[in-house]
């Protein structure tokens, strides 16, 4: 099932289950936990009161009432005071209670805010990384669907200590930018490539004034013209393309063509089967990692001629954990290839050149990146 990271009041979001930052103690605190006792109204509060204490790391839940969803579950995390106290142990015991309470509640889905990363004081990139290693490890055994709500500004930047050296990779390997600062803005960009593009066509193709000209041209100028034939031979005589090594040549008749056709690669579904068959491993643990559902998997192995989406495609690479080079072929299988004109999939790139595979923490790099998440879940 779907992992979605968005940027909302967790008030507003529709979801099974919703998680507060509940205090131990039945009271009021601030931030999450005065929103969603506002949003939920008076009787919250009163249900809250008759479960009394709650220990650290744990969860309860009650009716949620006014708000969008079926059950509040609430959590009770740690104060951040200098990491050495068990507080990572505990947030993510925390995490595991609320998931485990969601889906014994049967619930599909749940919204979860940054536990500890407000008035808590937990550092967001350590908060952060808990959250995914949580989340992923439940969604690898578990279909549920996790929302993760963050609110405001001031929770932009998620995966700036967590990821790393990502901006430096993608801004470093950014075709456009580089672009950008060879032509100046994409409009100048565009014209000059065009007219560089025209003039070299011009140049190329322009009859010689006199065979003198054409004789004492540079060797480079002249092994272009050696190319083609002869500019006033005969039409029928002129070849139509310039002979290139390795050009592999069109069929001329039915026969030659159907021969040609023969010679077609594997389609993706095809390739897909050879790589789960070499991977051995469980198709269900395969698509767990891609978090994609089992009748879209099925379906896409189940037809030769499937052809996925983009986002799926990369979703199967990453669930069979491949390199770079084979993530590369199996999109080529699928007509798509990550490349350096697109931020998100520099992105993906980095995580798979890295070695790590969580869709989890890819679609919170790309959300902290303002890109398109990668579609969890998949469509039948």
């Amino acid at each position: 099932m779907p992992f979605e990271i968005i940027r909302d009041d967790i008030t507003h979001v529709r979801a099974d289950a919703i998680v507060n930052t509940a205090n131990p103690y039945p009271v009021v605190g601030a931030g999450t936990d005065s929103a969603i006792h506002r949003a939920a109204g008076s009787e919250l509060l009163s249900a809250r009161e008759r479960i009394g204490e709650i220990p650290v790391g744990s969860a309860v839940e009650t009716r949620a009432y006014d708000l969008p969803a079926a059950y509040v579950l609430h959590t009770v995390s740690p104060v951040w005071i200098d990491g050495a106290h068990g507080e990572v142990r505990l947030l993510r015991q925390a995490y595991d209670a609320a998931l485990t309470l969601a889906d014994g509640l049967g619930c599909r889905s749940v919204a979860f805010p940054l536990l500890s990363s407000g008035s808590y004081g937990f550092p967001k990139d350590v908060a952060l990384s808990v959250a995914i290693r949580a989340f992923t490890d439940f969604l690898l055994t578990h279909d549920l669907r996790i929302v993760l709500v963050v609110f405001g500004e001031d929770s932009c930047s998620l995966a700036r200590g967590l990821f790393g050296d990502l901006k430096s990779f993608v801004d470093a390997n950014y075709v456009e930018a580089a672009e950008k600062a060879e032509y100046g803005d994409f409009t100048a960009g565009v014209s000059a490539r065009r007219k560089a593009r025209e003039t070299a066509h011009t140049a190329r193709f322009r009859p010689f004034e006199n065979r003198k000209a054409r004789h004492t041209a540079p060797d480079e100028m002249r092994a272009d013209a050696e190319t083609f034939a002869e500019p006033d031979a005969p039409l029928a005589e002129r070849p139509l393309y310039p002979a290139q090594s390795g050009q592999v040549a069109l069929p001329n008749k039915a026969d030659d063509l159907e021969s040609f056709l023969k010679k077609a690669e594997s389609t993706f579904s095809e390739h897909l089967l050879d790589l789960l068959n070499e991977c051995g491993e469980k198709d269900s643990d395969v698509y767990r990692r891609a978090e994609i559902s089992r009748q879209l998997f099925h379906k896409i192995i189940s037809r030769k001629d499937y052809q996925p989406t983009k986002s799926t495609a990369v979703q199967l690479a990453l669930g069979l954990r491949l390199d770079l080079a084979e993530t590369q072929k199996l999109l080529r299988k699928a007509g798509y290839a990550l490349t350096r004109s697109s931020k998100a999939d520099l992105v993906v790139q980095y995580f798979i050149e890295h070695g790590r595979y969580s869709i989890v923490e890819i679609n919170t790099a790309l959300f902290d990146c303002g890109l398109p998440l990668l579609k969890t879940g998949g469509a039948v």
